[in-house]
């Protein structure tokens, strides 16, 4: 993942907007911040430098008393999201500070976000992998199957990488270079240019350049 500082937030879905020129840009509408800093990690503590980040606050009466300890050094709550952001200077963030949209982000610049791609359960080759499948006039048995798979008796098993059917979906995605069209910082609010990993309401990762 990108070694640089980011922010959270919540996929609202998607729509268009029009430039001055009257062309349409299709965008995501994310939800992100403001974020609260909960923890500075370094070498010299933990082995490695990050930046542990809160989003989406809860009250405390639904917390757990070890992670309400946990969030009190940092003057907050509860979030129901924590996650962290490996930086190269931790020095630069504080207990209890809070992170926006407005610092880390311009209209115009690139950015990368990762989210968790739509579940679609167990599914056969055909969706999986773009099989072709049998006929569907009478007479033909073979519509849907995954057919022979060459192990038989020599080498008598299945070759590695075969494509089966299987688990598809919900995978760790990261899209890189997406533009920020627009920041509605009152609102919290950043327009992405085009689509992004995951469904509705999903969390994503917005990293700065």
């Amino acid at each position: 993942m990108p070694k640089t500082m980011g922010i959270l937030g919540k996929k609202i879905g998607m729509t268009r907007i029009y430039n001055e020129l009257g062309n349409v840009i299709p965008v995501t509408v994310v939800e992100a911040g403001p974020c609260k800093v909960l923890q500075v990690k370094t070498e010299a503590t933990d082995g490695y430098n990050a930046i542990q980040i809160g989003f989406a606050e809860k009250k405390e009466s639904r917390v757990n008393k070890p992670m309400a300890g946990h969030m009190k050094k940092a003057g907050a709550t509860g979030y129901y999201h924590v996650r962290e952001f490996h930086v190269d200077d931790p020095a630069k963030y504080e207990l209890g500070q809070e992170i926006s949209l407005d610092s880390l982000f311009q209209t115009g610049v690139s950015v990368d976000v990762q989210g968790t791609s739509k579940e679609h359960g167990l599914q056969g080759v055909i969706k999986r992998h773009g099989f072709r499948g049998g006929g569907a006039g009478q007479g033909f048995t073979f519509h849907r199957p995954l057919g022979p798979m060459g192990g038989r008796a020599c080498p008598g098993r299945v070759g590695k990488g075969k494509k089966m059917p299987g688990r598809m979906g919900n995978d760790t995605v990261l899209k890189k270079n997406v533009v920020v069209v627009d920041i509605r910082s009152e609102e919290n609010i950043v327009l992405l240019k085009g689509p992004v990993p995951g469904a509705k309401n999903g969390l994503l990762k917005i990293y700065s350049k």
